[in-house]
């Protein structure tokens, strides 16, 4: 194994690695700078693009367009043109809550949720629908963290950061069903609550353990099975990339705005590459459009 920083520049507020394999490109957030960055490895190529809000998380889409969870709601990001179009906003707007961490399950559906500003419990999963509303999954959260699904979208992992726990539920791949949560990791042992996470293509979740700088790598009934020390003191969400997607990608924060989180090391806001780590990730899906309303 082999973990290496790469020399981007360091983000105030990294989160929501996204690789697109069509372009074989990461992208990803600077949240707190309002700002999607992205990275060709073959050519070196940086680039970045500004938001006119905070961005907590991003979403492959299709025509070269990526999803944005901003702060007030859903909207596209034209990648060619750098045009912001809105999808959907939150009604009324309320300004103790922005969105965090958000992910597309299995069948193509954005799913995000969203945190008080000061951690306040209230904070709401919603799932995108396709005329345009959504679904309220999950209420009374603080900091939506760890959302991730299974390799058959069968099962949603998402936390509340503060709780400790990730919590595991039920759920239809392209139906409307989602179970009830049950605890599927208690962090607490662990000395941090949970960060971001993925699943890889063997059903693990790998999850960052943003107080102690650690990934942890979970087997699908629950068993922290590695743990990997990082060089960085907050990392925040991991991503599989790369041509055979067996590089993991790692965000990290070097101060996150709010005072809760402020770097320590040098290397704080970096992004890392781990490669030779013998498993590989799954492609993220891309948004649905076949009947989504684009708001003007």
């Amino acid at each position: 194994m082999q973990i290496s920083k790469l020399d981007l520049g360091p983000s105030l507020l990294g989160e929501s690695p996204l690789w697109d394999p069509d372009a074989a490109t990461l992208f990803w957030v600077d949240t707190v700078r309002s700002m999607v960055r992205s990275y060709h490895p073959a050519s070196g190529v940086e680039h970045s693009w500004s938001t006119p809000s905070w961005v907590g998380s991003i979403g492959l889409a299709d025509k070269g367009r990526l999803i944005l969870a901003l702060r007030d709601g859903f909207h596209l990001l034209d990648l060619a043109s750098a045009e912001i179009t809105l999808l959907w906003r939150a009604e009324p707007p309320d300004a103790r809550i922005r969105f965090n961490d958000g992910k597309m399950d299995r069948s193509g559906r954005f799913l995000c949720g969203s945190m008080g500003l000061h951690a306040e419990p209230l904070g709401v999963l919603h799932r995108l629908r396709p005329e345009g509303g959504t679904d309220r999954l999950v209420e009374g959260v603080r900091i939506a963290n760890s959302l991730c699904f299974s390799p058959a979208g069968d099962v949603m992992y998402f936390a509340d950061s503060l709780s400790r726990q990730i919590l595991a539920f039920d759920y239809e791949p392209a139906g409307e069903r989602v179970g009830p949560p049950r605890v599927f990791l208690d962090t607490e042992p662990l000395g941090s609550g949970p960060d971001g996470a993925t699943v890889d293509a063997e059903g693990f979740l790998w999850v960052a353990l943003v107080q102690v700088g650690r990934l942890a790598r979970v087997s699908p009934r629950g068993t922290v099975e590695a743990l990997i020390d990082l060089p960085v003191d907050l990392p925040s969400c991991p991503a599989f990339g790369g041509g055979d997607l067996d590089v993991l990608y790692v965000t990290s924060i070097k101060d996150s705005g709010s005072g809760r989180a402020v770097s320590q090391v040098p290397d704080g806001g970096a992004l890392l590459a781990i490669e030779g780590l013998g498993v590989c990730g799954l492609p993220e899906a891309r948004l649905r459009f076949a009947s989504l309303k684009e708001s003007t």
